[in-house]
């Protein structure tokens, strides 16, 4: 069996750690973001382009290398 160990012993202070402590910044743990507030026509706007990138993702599929393509027809043949 292990040895118990003495929950009120004093932890070891890393002198490095105390010395560098000052550099440190405290970094909030959640973002707040919040979006600006838009006009009609800005909305307008933003929902035309949205669906503009929508539609070009949707159907503008890139095609293969032309050496593929030609493989691809030899093979049918």
């Amino acid at each position: 069996m292990g040895k118990k160990k003495n929950k009120n012993k004093k932890k070891k202070v890393n002198p490095k750690r105390e010395r560098y402590a000052k550099f440190r910044k405290e970094k909030p743990a959640t973002m707040n973001f919040t979006t600006p507030d838009l006009t009609p026509e800005q909305q307008k706007q933003k929902q035309e382009d949205e669906l503009d990138i929508d539609r070009f993702l949707r159907f503008n599929k890139n095609r293969p290398t032309k050496e593929i393509i030609e493989r691809k027809m030899k093979s049918k043949r």
